[in-house]
């Protein structure tokens, strides 16, 4: 009897389970959509951009090189007996400023040996001269016809010849002593800055022998390298005409507001074997601030690695923008009634900062400058300050 309740009881709480887990299935809630999604359009950053009449600058680097450099040598040897106190590494010396003294004891001796040929060669003419009037009058008196040499010789032509020759020559050493006499005197070729200096009194030099290394004070040379492709936007001289302005910096040694001005001074016909670039020289006046209206200003060092900002020629009806905002395959994304416009730029130049756009972009557009993850023509967009554009979905 225990056994048959027990079933029974079991029984009952098994159905009652079954019933309570139908009821819970059946009357499970649904899940239904209610009103509309809300999506909200992206935040963005724009500028507005204008045609308008723009100069490029174009970046360069360059190194700083002396446009006159020279070995001073003497053409005559001999003892130095003097020296100029300017001539040493780090002076300066005018043109024609004499540096070195040779001992000219031996070559004015050779000069006054010179002059007393000179003088016994003319005096030997002036005895030809008369010994050649009194055969012109022997001549006459013969009166006979000789033969054209015979006659030179009767009249002592050749001897006569021979004494002008000799005068000649004696003239010509006279001139060769005289030289050399002003040679053992060496004076600067041009306004000059000293950098090394071999020769000191007690000296023996020779001809050829390295005295010391002058450059002009007068002008450097930046020789800087840019793209083939950039040359045609550089004003080069031609027929007197100034180059492309130029400024010149040196981050290393110079303050930030310091810098110097250049011109292009000539395009270099061959491009660089190892970068294939294009070289340029620009001319520095004054480079070492040695005149008194450039006092003050940062002077160039030889060797010195310097950045050169070139002025381009004018680009005229063309939109710049700043290259960060110029997007993959030249494109530019543009903000158009609210929503994103991804445009074509025709680029006509770029230079370090900005390209120059002829097509794609008009006076007004606003620019994107916001990087998006998502690029999707048409997505959705607002600026800071506007009210969020909302796209509803329907009820389902």
């Amino acid at each position: 009897m225990n056994r048959k309740k027990t079933l029974f009881i079991s029984l009952a709480i098994l159905l009652a389970g079954s019933l309570i887990t139908l009821v819970i299935f059946n009357t499970e809630p649904t899940a239904s959509r209610s009103g509309a999604s809300v999506e909200t359009a992206m935040l963005v950053d724009v500028i507005q951009v204008e045609r308008d009449t723009y100069t490029p600058t174009i970046r360069a680097t360059g190194t700083v090189e002396p446009s006159q450099d020279i070995m001073l040598s003497p053409r005559v040897e001999g003892e130095i007996i003097d020296r100029s106190e300017n001539f040493t590494p780090g002076g300066y010396v005018k043109k024609g400023e004499i540096l070195l003294q040779i001992d000219p004891s031996d070559y004015q001796n050779t000069l006054q040996q010179r002059k007393s040929e000179l003088r016994r060669a003319e005096a030997d003419l002036t005895i030809e001269m008369g010994q050649q009037n009194i055969a012109e009058q022997d001549y006459a008196l013969l009166d006979d016809t000789l033969t054209g040499e015979t006659k030179a010789l009767v009249l002592r032509e050749p001897q006569l010849n021979t004494a002008r020759a000799m005068v000649e020559s004696a003239r010509a050493s006279l001139r060769q002593a005289e030289l050399n006499v002003e040679r053992t005197t060496i004076r600067a070729p041009f306004d000059a800055y000293i950098l090394s200096r071999n020769a000191n009194i007690g000296s023996q030099v020779s001809p050829g022998d390295d005295l010391g290394r002058l450059v002009g004070l007068e002008t450097y040379w930046v020789s800087a390298t840019v793209p083939a492709s950039n040359l045609r936007w550089i004003s080069i001289p031609n027929n007197g005409e100034d180059g492309a302005e130029v400024t010149i910096r040196n981050r290393t040694a110079w303050n930030d507001d310091e810098h110097r001005m250049g011109r292009i001074h000539r395009l270099v016909g061959a491009l660089e074997d190892q970068t294939r670039m294009a070289r340029l020289l620009i001319s520095v006046p004054d480079p070492l601030s040695y005149q008194t209206e450039n006092s003050g200003r940062p002077p160039l060092m030889l060797g010195s690695f310097v950045e050169t900002r070139i002025q381009a020629d004018e680009l005229p009806d063309v939109i710049r923008l700043n290259r960060d905002y110029v997007r993959q395959n030249d494109t530019v994304w543009v903000m158009e009634q609210g929503t994103l416009q991804i445009r074509e730029a025709d680029i006509l130049f770029r230079d370090a900062d900005y390209a120059y756009i002829t097509e794609g972009l008009e006076d007004g557009d606003q620019v994107v400058t916001t990087n998006l993850s998502t690029v999707v023509e048409g997505s959705p967009l607002r600026v800071d300050g506007s009210e969020p554009a909302e796209t509803g979905i329907p009820d389902e």
